[in-house]
């Protein structure tokens, strides 16, 4: 079986896919990865991938267009979005400059069925032009019903060109554990299994002292729409908690501007999240989808000031399942800080989730019922 796995230009909609894709391609698929800009980056998983927007910053892009429309960027990034289909116009614009060469690419490769990333439309139009079956991936709290419905909708100039209607066989991954829903999980559920990129773990990750690691960051995005408010915040707050704080904001983002550090605080470069986590007490964070995941299937309680897009969502399921606090920017202070520390509860249910994660099929198991969708 061929599958084409299409993603948005961001490692944070195509690391989550690594897991399956990896199950796909060790149960003998021939497997690809179309994606452009810092998604790129799933190439050092040993995923063969293919830049379909060659020559392309994502960053670049974003940034030009929110110079060009700062109103309506300030609205995206402040609204309380609760479903996906709120972000309205905006949603295709990640995806829809990688339609030629994902189109290209799928002539090419000619695949039994298309795995898509939720926020992506130009799968969708591909696995129509092609007759193939299509296969949405969830990656976080964020639910999928209705999602290509309304990439129909916004991308129906797109669509129209090509001829095409939505893809008649579609299925959904859904990765959310399903305590943190208020209903049912969508289509199959599968264990969230972190990634988040490799790398080699520095020699001080290992050293833990007697007192907790509280460990911080703003995913891949966030710091560069959004600044180091929170961060800031948190390193102000940091002398008056009894902990070791980690900062981890990538190789990327400019920290000249934090001056000088209190002792307790380090900034380190980029980790693999999921390696940072196993020796942290807590983590604190924008409420990304991959970076509210990586912690509950680690069983680490989260302390979320969420920052616009989806990450009210993500936010607020871990806030009322109880595996840790949802505040506003202003709000991170020592108080908080050591409440998520030093209450029981959010450690007892963070472990509750970790296990009912651990339970969910595997993509093992997620990998065989794509084989059987595709086959009929």
């Amino acid at each position: 079986m061929r599958v084409l796995v299409v993603s948005a230009p961001g490692v944070g909609h195509v690391f989550p896919m690594v897991p399956l894709t990896w199950a796909l391609r060790a149960s003998g698929h021939d497997v690809l990865v179309a994606t452009s800009s810092d998604a790129l980056a799933v190439a050092d998983a040993g995923l063969p991938v293919t830049d379909a927007l060659p020559g392309v910053d994502i960053r670049q892009q974003m940034m030009k267009m929110r110079e060009e429309n700062p109103a309506y960027f300030q609205e995206l990034l402040s609204r309380r979005i609760t479903d996906v289909r709120e972000m309205g116009a905006f949603m295709p614009v990640l995806s829809r400059p990688l339609l030629p060469g994902v189109l290209a690419v799928a002539e090419r490769f000619r695949p039994d069925v298309i795995v898509q990333g939720l926020l992506g439309g130009v799968g969708l139009i591909a696995a129509a032009k092609l007759g193939t079956p299509w296969v949405g991936h969830g990656f976080g709290m964020i639910r999928g019903d209705g999602v290509p419905e309304a990439f129909r909708e916004h991308m129906a100039a797109e669509f129209e060109e090509h001829g095409v209607e939505l893809p008649e066989r579609r299925a959904y991954v859904d990765v959310a554990p399903p305590s943190m829903l208020a209903g049912e999980p969508e289509g199959w559920s599968m264990r969230y299994v972190p990634y988040n990129g490799g790398g080699v773990e520095p020699e001080w990750l290992g050293e833990v002292g007697d007192r907790p690691r509280v460990a911080v960051t703003l995913g891949t995005v966030a710091p560069q729409m959004n600044g180091l408010g929170p961060v800031e915040r948190v390193i102000e707050a940091a002398p008056d908690v009894d902990a070791d704080f980690v900062v981890a904001l990538g190789d990327k983002v400019d920290v000249s501007g934090l001056g000088t550090l209190p002792s307790n605080v380090h900034v380190a470069g980029w980790i693999p999240l999921n390696s940072l986590l196993a020796t942290s007490s807590l983590l604190i964070h924008h409420g990304g989808a991959g970076t509210a995941m990586t912690p509950l299937a680690m069983g680490v309680p989260q302390l979320v000031a969420p920052s616009g897009a989806d990450r009210y969502v993500n936010a607020g399921a871990v806030h009322n399942r109880g595996v840790g606090l949802q505040v506003e920017e202003e709000e991170l202070d020592a108080r908080v800080i050591r409440q998520v520390l030093e209450e029981d509860k959010f450690r007892t249910n963070a472990a509750e989730v970790a296990a009912e994660i651990a339970a969910m099929p595997s993509p093992v198991d997620v990998a065989a019922q794509v084989e059987k969708f595709v086959r009929g």
